[in-house]
């Protein structure tokens, strides 16, 4: 079991960047594929990123493709989200999720997930 924690959401202006942390507790976190997913108000929870259990391999949504790069550190047991040129529909609680399976775009894939980060990009 893994427990995971994000932090570093915020107010960020058109064009702006932020970095998302998600801290994963446990010694187990490389066994882990981790994935970050977004949730807008009054929309459904959809797929932002995901990485591979060793990062080599990364998978993104068209939306974000370009702008946003995810990756990990499994010594320090953390995963990023690194976005840039940020835009209002970035405006979402930026969840982080575990999963045991392969690296998938789909929510039910995701075992454990975090509380949530807030992220509004104002124009």
């Amino acid at each position: 079991q893994v427990q995971v924690v994000e932090s570093g959401g915020g107010l960020v202006q058109a064009g702006g960047s932020l970095r998302l942390s998600c801290a994963a507790s446990g010694r187990t976190f490389s066994r882990y594929v981790m994935a970050w997913f977004r949730q807008a108000p009054g929309k459904e929870r959809e797929f932002v990123a995901v990485i591979s259990r060793s990062g080599g391999r990364t998978d993104y949504a068209d939306s974000v493709k370009g702008r946003f790069t995810i990756s990990r550190d499994n010594v320090g047991n953390t995963v990023y989200l690194r976005m840039n040129s940020l835009k209002p529909e970035d405006t979402a609680v930026y969840y982080c999720a575990a999963g045991v399976g392969m690296p998938t775009s789909r929510t039910r894939d995701y075992d454990y997930w975090g509380q949530g980060t807030q992220v509004t990009v104002s124009s």
